[in-house]
């Protein structure tokens, strides 16, 4: 096996999959990238038996073959080399060389035959969705999942997939987060999967901003994402997520509209004196304004006040300053609805102009 490529060319298939690679494993295979090369491509492979990335390139020279290589040395190696260095890398033996002008590296390999494949995706759905949709409904709502949570089904994001329309929904139990999109072509399916938090984290770090268009395979234990340079494979959690929709307020008839960044700014100045342990503020509503307080066990205060549109008068309400705070950076438009219904229930904050992200947040008692 042998080929050879520019060091920045090398260095974007091997970022993307050197992540996947876990530091501490169990089998020291694990630790290797699966390196093949078939027809001037190379493919890179790394995995964790949970999720699968598989990136590929064009390469210069090349001689047929795989092995695998140690994922992070070999990343370490190409990343510290010059910028205009040209890389050649080839097999002899059971050793693996690394060469670049005058450096010159040599790795042990272990055999290709001893890594494992994630099970091929039998998939049952299909959906074609753009780039940067797709990344954007993870980066709406991924920062609500749950870390570590017992309710393991809360430790991943819920992909609901009905008919033409794509749902993103992930909660901790105390906030959750909701992104939707209209799908081109409709599935004919209703569908939830739950994709766990490593595999959301790859697979939003793998997505670019482009317009090009990705595929979406389902099965029933893994999911599939396929794109002309990278395929990305994760298993999926076994549970069932809770109904998400039962927990989004009805009847929250009482609306405050109000300028994003001025809440944003008011709420991380408040934010200074609460609570360390609860991060509580209390924002209390009354026509055409908003007070917002905050207070800790020093007995320190800080008291703001904002303009918003609004008729509701006499509601106070307190809540995890963290949650609002990210609820807020998740939104895009400038102003920003709140829809309250009273101070024991939860808030629903949405953008002004339209219901395509939605954030949910318990009250606190102060």
């Amino acid at each position: 096996m042998r080929f050879t490529l520019q060091r920045e060319a090398f260095l974007k298939p091997l970022a993307q999959v050197v992540n996947v690679v876990e530091r501490r494993q169990t089998l020291p295979v694990l630790a290797n990238f699966l390196v093949q090369v078939r027809d001037g491509q190379l493919s890179l492979t790394g995995t964790d038996l949970e999720v699968e990335m598989v990136s590929r390139i064009a390469v210069e020279d090349a001689q047929d073959g795989e092995t695998t290589i140690p994922a992070r040395k070999l990343f370490d190696i190409v990343r510290a080399l010059p910028d205009t260095s040209r890389i050649t890398v080839s097999q002899t033996g059971e050793k693996v060389t690394v060469q670049a002008g005058r450096s010159r590296f040599t790795l042990s390999t272990l055999p290709a035959n001893d890594f494992p494949s994630v099970d091929e995706v039998e998939a049952t759905d299909r959906i074609s969705i753009q780039e940067a949709t797709l990344k954007e409904l993870i980066e709406r709502t991924a920062f609500a999942m749950a870390q570590q949570d017992v309710r393991y089904y809360l430790n991943g994001l819920l992909f609901d997939v009905r008919d033409a329309l794509l749902r993103c929904v992930a909660t901790d139990g105390h906030r959750l987060a909701l992104c939707e999109t209209e799908l081109e072509t409709g599935t004919g399916n209703k569908r939830q999967i739950i994709v766990p938090r490593k595999g959301v984290s790859e697979l939003q770090r793998l997505l670019d901003g482009g317009d090009r268009e990705v595929e979406l395979e389902i099965g029933r234990s893994h999911i599939r994402m396929k794109r002309d340079d990278a395929m990305f494979t994760s298993k999926l959690i076994d549970g069932r997520f809770p109904d998400y929709e039962a927990v989004i307020p009805i009847g929250a008839d009482r609306l405050v509209t109000v300028e994003r960044e001025m809440l944003k700014s008011a709420l991380q100045r408040a934010a200074i004196l609460s609570n360390e342990k609860y991060r509580g503020v209390r924002v209390e509503v009354s026509p055409g304004q908003l007070k917002i307080s905050a207070h800790n066990p020093e007995q320190e205060e800080a008291q703001d006040e904002i303009e918003a549109d609004t008729q509701v008068a006499d509601l106070a309400i307190g809540f995890n300053v963290n949650y609002l705070l990210d609820a807020l950076s998740a939104l895009r438009d400038d102003q920003v609805v709140i829809q309250l219904r009273d101070s024991n229930s939860s808030a629903l904050v949405r953008e002004a102009s339209n219901e395509k992200a939605r954030h949910v947040v318990m009250p606190l008692r102060l």
